[in-house]
């Protein structure tokens, strides 16, 4: 599936790329002769409230290290390795405090603030900036929120685990704000406005990445699940060598046609393709985890919001353990228990369906919906009515943080709102008419534009879909119906790549797209 990415991200994290690796090659000859910490930690950073936050670094092995902040001192020594931990005690919001840290050497960092910190993380959609997102000039010029933190990890594809990266925090004004997360800064904008309390950001999304590069290996190579899709990554790395060599023989013999198509005026061939994307690219298993996730991971925070799933849209069946797997094994890791993790639904994309049918992203809808009874402390943002079905960066990112907000504001921070869409409960059938009951339908169904329901496709035993009539019965019920289908089996909702569909609640959330039929569908065998 051809995808779209925002033309300034990939060259500003190739030269942050090339300052990391540069950082770690002065690391290693300085040889831990300072006590220093990651880029996590650093002036204007956000330290998550009522928690017992860590702070890590490095030092010479078997160095003291003291850490102070806010009244209280921690001290520690640095481990065999140069490895030092402490444990700060919980904090409330408030701020500005200075954190220090002293051993042969002393690093001060200023602006500190005790506040909710969030990570930002997925693919493209979470990546683009406010500056492409809708009102950008609006938004950018009433970006001016001193509370409000933001840091960017740069985009480092790799299987060795990293623990640092280029980045530093920023305080939230426009000229920072402009290239941020636009959905991760709606998002963080609304919670400060109603929490009131400092926010911090942690942007680590990564345009067109597969839901695998954010796993541990071993985790993967682990679960019989995931076989056909490591061996099928095995293959690739076997084959590397042979394909980087003939690569390069390729490219030497572009350079010259090149040169020579220029000197004569003539059309340029189009440059051979590198496989070293392959090997250090955002679909590779394990490749994000270890190159942008890892260094973060341990750093106190109270959830995560992502968005991604458009590339493993051809997988959805896959995805239905794969997503959970990966929440999990975040939530493992990190060591905070089960700290909420919100996402966004697919949006619509792609053409209009005349007639019923099937669909891979509505099934990798499904997977999503399906993931909030697997794992607790879960939640998902329906954006079935916010896309665009010419660009698969719908231009309209406030809704969808504010839509992530309010499962934050009310299932998190219990501040009374709507924060669940409605969702499919049951279906009874008397006759040819079908009775759907719905979850979460807070102050009853409504519908949008016009009172007529859209979106509805009902069928029999033949597994063939016609559109249903359909009308709100009570405020969690509808019945819906179709002349043509005598014995209804099962109803589909807005079930297509980009469905007409109306119904919402009063609360103005739409309901979730869904099916009542388990009929195997078109992404049921794929694996890779």
């Amino acid at each position: 599936m051809a995808r779209r990415e925002h033309p300034g991200r990939p060259l500003r994290m190739a030269v942050a790329t090339l300052g990391f690796l540069a950082g770690s090659a002065l690391a290693v000859s300085v040889a831990h002769a300072d006590v220093k910490t990651p880029a996590i930690f650093g002036s204007h950073m956000v330290l998550q409230r009522d928690l017992k936050d860590p702070v890590w670094g490095k030092a010479d092995p078997g160095e003291d290290v003291t850490v102070t902040i806010a009244g209280q001192t921690h001290t520690t020594k640095a481990d065999d390795k140069g490895a030092w931990r402490v444990v700060l005690d919980p904090m409330p919001a408030g701020g500005p405090h200075e954190l220090v840290i002293k051993g042969k050497n002393t690093l001060t960092y200023s602006d500190v603030l005790v506040g909710e910190v969030w990570i930002c993380s997925g693919q493209s959609n979470m990546e683009w900036p406010v500056a492409a997102s809708n009102s950008a000039e609006l938004e950018i010029r009433s970006a001016k929120h001193s509370s409000i933190r933001l840091i960017s990890v740069p985009q480092v594809g790799t299987q060795t685990p990293q623990d640092d990266f280029k980045g530093q925090w920023d305080v939230c004004r426009p000229e920072t704000a402009a290239s941020f997360s636009a959905v991760g800064y709606f998002f963080g904008r609304r919670l400060h406005e109603i929490l009131d309390v400092p926010v911090g950001l942690i942007d680590d999304a990564w345009g067109g990445s597969a839901c695998e590069a954010w796993i541990r290996r071993d985790i993967l190579a682990a679960d019989p699940r995931y076989s056909g899709l490591m061996k099928h990554w095995e293959q690739i790395e076997s084959n590397y060598p042979r394909a980087k060599a003939d690569y390069e023989a390729r490219f030497a013999q572009w350079k010259k046609d090149a040169e020579k198509a220029r000197s004569e005026g003539k059309h340029v061939p189009p440059q051979p393709g590198n496989p070293g994307w392959f090997m250090n690219g955002n679909f590779r298993p394990a490749n994000i985890y270890n190159g942008v996730l890892k260094p973060t991971i341990g750093y106190g925070i109270k959830g995560v919001i992502w968005y991604q799933g458009e590339s493993n849209a051809g997988r959805a069946y896959q995805y239905r353990e794969l997503f959970p797997l990966m929440i999990k094994s975040w939530r493992d890791e990190w060591g905070q228990g089960n700290f909420p993790f919100f996402w966004v639904q697919l949006a619509d994309f792609m053409d209009e369906k005349p007639e019923p049918g099937e669909s891979a992203w509505a099934e990798l809808r499904e997977a999503q919906t399906m993931t909030m009874s697997k794992l607790p402390h879960t939640g998902e943002a329906v954006i079935i009515d916010v896309g665009e079905g010419k660009d698969i960066h719908p231009r309209n990112k406030q809704v969808v943080g504010d839509r992530l907000a309010r499962w934050a504001l009310g299932s998190v921070y219990r501040v009374g709102m709507a924060h669940h869409s409605p969702t499919y409960k049951s279906m009874e059938v008397s006759g040819n008419k079908v009775t759907l009951t719905f979850e979460h339908a807070g102050r009853g169904l409504t519908t949008f534009d016009t009172q007529v329901l859209k979106g509805f496709a009902i069928a029999g035993d033949d597994h063939k879909f016609v559109w249903a009539k359909a009308k709100i019965v009570a405020p969690n019920r509808i019945e819906v119906s179709a002349d043509s289908v005598k014995e209804p089996k099962a109803v589909r909702y807005a079930w297509a790549d980009n469905p007409v569909c109306n119904v919402y609640s009063h609360d103005g959330l739409p309901l979730t797209p869904f099916r009542t039929d388990d009929w195997p569908g078109v992404t049921v065998h794929n694996e890779h």
